[in-house]
């Protein structure tokens, strides 16, 4: 993995003025035009950025199409493919992604989400309770990377998958397989993490709770004879001035504030643990650490990633170098209205700047 790396979103449903497209009996259709994927992936490889997000949610395009064809139009960007386990058989999502990586000459990774939502799941027919769903994908994980990896055909009897006879033709490019990211914070997420995947990926959240966090799946992975890296995800909100940023950022709380949906998502207990504890560490102050913004979480709710770094591009840059000290070395970089092509410009040299030069820092000098 290299020292640090940035991701940002591409090719999804996504509204990046600050939520998710998707609701509950929503019915609208997007005109999806052609090329305008590879348009967009073109434009944050030529902007700095490492890889693509390929979000996955039960109304949106399918994540390993869209990949291919991000692959397709870029020479250098890695995709980060979401996928949901139960939908596909695990071997068959084993050889699309070994199918990813080695026509991309290995730049597929594959990001796993059990399903942070009821709705989400039932809307593709998953009825299992969450519990449920991190059992399956703890075995879903087990036979997708035997499938990438097994030199000899092999049979495999679980709970809820059995195969007999199985083998991939198709290898990937990187060995022994992929990345895999997962997210969540339950206890059964970060159970998953430590046993299967090799980087850990969470929304941002204070400083002193981020390395307590990485400390406990550090621990749980060793558990394992496992060693593991970690993704952190933040919507920056810059300005020439500090000034500037943080009027853009209480205008940013106050629509949301105003907002019908988000009024309504405020006032419903979050599903999921990782919207809990964001809400909580909102509830203890709006401003952590330098540059931390959980205003606009509060005010939502934080149904997705609320987490924003306000600040000019120099203090945003040495706000995700506080991270990368506690051992984040992945930043899923999100945007509220900014084009991600113009944000990874302003931001992305200043941030590998500032992280390369407190890691060539003496000690006590950063």
């Amino acid at each position: 993995m290299s020292e640090v790396s940035f991701t940002t979103v591409v090719g999804s449903g996504l509204d990046m003025s600050g939520g998710s497209a998707f609701v509950p009996g929503d019915r609208r259709i997007r005109d999806y035009r052609q090329g305008e994927i590879a348009e967009t992936a073109r434009a944050v490889e030529d902007a700095g950025f490492d890889q693509a997000l390929l979000v996955y949610e039960s109304n949106w395009p399918d994540t390993f199409l869209v990949g291919s064809e991000v692959l397709a139009a870029t020479t250098r960007l890695r995709t980060l493919v979401a996928h949901r386990p139960g939908f596909h058989a695990p071997t068959l999502a084993a050889r699309s992604l070994a199918t990813l990586d080695r026509y991309s000459g290995g730049r597929a990774a594959l990001h796993v989400i059990a399903g942070s939502t009821d709705y989400g799941q039932r809307r593709d027919g998953d009825f299992l309770p969450k519990a449920e769903r991190y059992a399956r994908a703890e075995e879903y994980l087990d036979l997708l990377k035997r499938e990438l990896t097994a030199t000899e055909p092999f049979d495999y009897e679980g709970e809820h998958y059995r195969v007999r006879d199985a083998f991939s033709e198709i290898r990937p490019v990187q060995t022994p397989h992929p990345t895999i990211f997962s997210g969540g914070s339950s206890a059964e997420a970060l159970e998953l993490a430590a046993r299967h995947t090799d980087v850990y990926a969470t929304w941002g959240e204070p400083l002193a709770d981020t390395a307590a966090q990485i400390a406990r799946v550090r621990e749980l992975a060793a558990a394992h004879g496992r060693e593991i890296g970690f993704m952190s995800s933040f919507r920056p909100i810059l300005g020439d001035t500090e000034e500037e940023a943080w009027r853009r950022a209480d205008e940013l709380r106050a629509a949301a504030e105003a907002d019908g949906r988000a009024k309504a998502k405020r006032t419903q207990q979050p599903e999921n643990e990782g919207s809990r504890r964001i809400v909580a560490f909102s509830e203890r102050a709006d401003r952590h650490d330098r540059a931390l913004f959980l205003g606009i979480a509060r005010a939502t709710g934080s149904p997705v990633n609320h987490s924003a770094l306000v600040g000019t591009p120099e203090t945003v840059a040495e706000a995700l170098a506080d991270y990368h000290e506690l051992g984040v070395h992945h930043f899923l970089i999100m945007t509220y209205g900014t084009p991600a092509p113009e944000l990874g410009r302003e931001l992305l040299p200043l941030a590998r700047e500032r992280i390369a030069a407190r890691a060539s820092a003496p000690a006590g000098r950063n």
